[in-house]
């Protein structure tokens, strides 16, 4: 099934979807074990008077064979618009199987549809091939104070979900010190943050750390 709307138009790009089972839960714990703490702290939810509503947030596990080609690094990713269910079972995850920003498509499979940010994900996948997990979250203190925290941002004219971001991550990527920090803001998407790292604990400490520098910002600027 084919498909390139869902929700008002939240995912952006064409997808490619086969229902399928889903994962072990087992494989999810610990990526789970992370979405609970950014449902907790704010990082992932939805906001009634923002964002159209929508729900905001979404992480991801490489999966193996952790050598397979451009365009084709399997990961697990949280599925579209799941960013309101508090504690989410296997059944809210998908497989993003390929990817490829020049067509503007996503293929993946699963119980339900892959996250509108599932085109960034594989981006950084690719560009750097030591990353295990991608974690994006949503933090008004951070996109704010970005450029005072020396944290990369993409162009402000540029849309999330877009074969544009994934131009923009690449320019990141190499032009900035992006994979040395860990983050990136998405100065086009309102309040996105983007962290990565060889592990769960990498990816989701980077994020932690700087929202904490970002509200040490935010209580100053009172």
């Amino acid at each position: 099934m084919v498909s390139n709307t869902n929700l008002e138009g939240i995912i952006k790009f064409k997808q490619e979807f086969r229902e399928g089972p889903a994962l072990d839960h087992e494989l999810l714990e610990e990526l789970n074990s992370w979405r609970r703490i950014f449902f907790r702290e704010g990082l992932i939810g939805q906001y009634k008077s923002k964002y159209n509503n929508a729900g905001y947030g979404n992480i991801s596990q490489r999966l193996e064979p952790f050598d397979a080609p451009t365009n084709k690094k399997r990961f697990v990713i949280t599925g579209s618009q799941t960013g309101h269910i508090q504690h989410l079972t296997p059944g809210h995850y998908a497989i993003v199987t390929e990817y490829h920003p020049e067509k503007n498509l996503v293929v993946s499979e699963g119980p339900i549809k892959a996250s509108s940010e599932s085109m960034t994900h594989g981006t950084i996948y690719d560009l750097a091939d030591w990353v295990r997990f991608v974690f994006h979250a949503h933090s008004a203190q951070m996109w704010a104070h970005a450029k005072e925290m020396e944290i990369p941002v993409t162009n402000g004219k540029v849309e999330y979900g877009t074969p544009e971001m994934a131009e923009e991550v690449l320019r990141l990527f190499s032009d900035t010190d992006v994979e040395e920090k860990k983050i990136f803001s998405m100065g086009g998407h309102e309040d996105g943050i983007f962290t990565f790292g060889r592990s769960s604990e990498e990816a989701g400490m980077t994020m932690m750390e700087y929202l904490g520098r970002a509200l040490a910002f935010y209580h100053s600027d009172k």
